[in-house]
């Protein structure tokens, strides 16, 4: 690929996440019926980019069926968690947020940490670009973010001495468990013999592609937010 093909590629890129982040902010800032008719459409879109997945690998109509039914146990999960954070957790947007920006958080850091320090892969034959580094580097940019965040919900920086153990708490297990849901997709493209799960955003591939390791971290969050009562 030329200079100019990656010029023309990374614009492609940037306006697409431009229009992602606007509109998904919108929606989470307003709730309601907007943040939910959100939610249920990335969910039948990934629904639908899952099940193009399974007809690529799945060879019975059995296999094909034991299949869908996994894909919409496991979208409509965390389809609804994503609901329920949002919907009825106190302080929903900014519980929500920092779900979010942990999952970016992590993919961001383990991108640049992966390209810069590169080294032994994690799964190379599943997801031959990410690295041991890669993963450290999203889970320290993941503890930044939960760092911050804490301050700013309390606004106040002494708050770190009293909510010190949520940044290992979240900043720990989230990453991992986000990284894992990207190497579950990776899994299946590989199985389906795909580069990307769709072409529905350009430069980006497939919703199922964006949202990947957010469908498997916001399970977690729900499920390990119940058990920590925070």
């Amino acid at each position: 690929m030329n200079a100019g093909a990656r010029k023309s590629d990374l614009g492609v890129r940037t306006l697409s996440a431009i229009v992602m982040l606007a509109v998904a902010g919108a929606a989470l800032w307003l709730g309601g019926a907007a943040f939910t008719a959100l939610v249920v459409l990335v969910a039948l879109g990934v629904l639908w980019e899952f099940w193009g997945l399974i007809r690529g690998f799945a060879p019975s109509l059995p296999a094909r069926l034991l299949w869908l039914i996994f894909a919409f146990i496991y979208v409509g999960l965390a389809a609804y968690a994503l609901w329920d954070i949002r919907t009825h957790w106190a302080s929903p947007i900014y519980w929500t947020l920092l779900l979010l920006l942990i999952v970016w958080a992590t993919d961001i850091g383990a991108y640049f940490a992966g390209r810069a320090i590169g080294g032994p892969k994690i799964a190379p034959r599943i997801s031959p670009s990410k690295t041991w580094a890669g993963l450290f580097g999203g889970i320290a940019a993941s503890m930044a973010i939960v760092a911050v965040m804490i301050v700013m919900y309390f606004n106040d920086l002494s708050a770190i001495s009293e909510k010190w153990w949520l940044i290992p708490a979240l900043g720990l297990p989230l990453p991992v468990i986000a990284q894992g849901g990207d190497f579950f997709e990776s899994g299946l493209k590989r199985a389906a013999g795909v580069k990307d799960s769709g072409t529905l955003i350009p430069g980006h591939g497939g919703l199922f592609d964006r949202v990947d390791g957010l469908l498997a971290a916001a399970i977690f969050y729900v499920l390990y937010a119940r058990g920590l009562a925070w």
